[in-house]
């Protein structure tokens, strides 16, 4: 058996960890979406 399989360092669950990820990056280009928006329509 692996070492590493046996000391595991972190037991949580990927598909928390992915779905945070998911979210902040979609959280970030909306926020840059929006901004880009208003500037357009600021400049109009």
């Amino acid at each position: 058996m692996n070492q590493f399989e046996k000391t595991v360092q972190s037991k949580r669950n990927d598909a928390v960890d992915s779905g945070v990820g998911f979210v902040v990056s979609f959280g970030f280009f909306a926020t840059l979406f929006v901004i880009a928006t208003v500037i357009k329509l600021v400049a109009a």
